[in-house]
């Protein structure tokens, strides 16, 4: 028979794993939606116009790398 003690170690485990569970979730959820976000962007710098992007002092062949990169694929993140 277990004592209460152990009884307590076995449910604060569970517990722990479930939060634990929740909190990769919640990165993983917070992860695609950056990502998400990433591609939006890339693709709303690719639908600027010749126009737009001289004004802000860019040309087409200066946003291509940007614009091609995969959606995972973070300008600042550090590896």
């Amino acid at each position: 028979m277990k004592s209460h003690a152990e009884s307590f170690k076995v449910g604060y485990s569970t517990q722990n794993s479930r939060l634990s569970l929740v909190s990769v979730a919640r990165r993983m959820m917070q992860q695609i939606q950056r990502w998400h976000a990433l591609h939006r962007q890339r693709q709303q710098l690719a639908a600027l116009s010749d126009e737009a992007l001289k004004d802000i002092g860019l040309s087409r062949a200066d946003i291509e790398p940007e614009v091609n990169r995969p959606f995972w694929d973070e300008p600042f993140r550090r590896r």
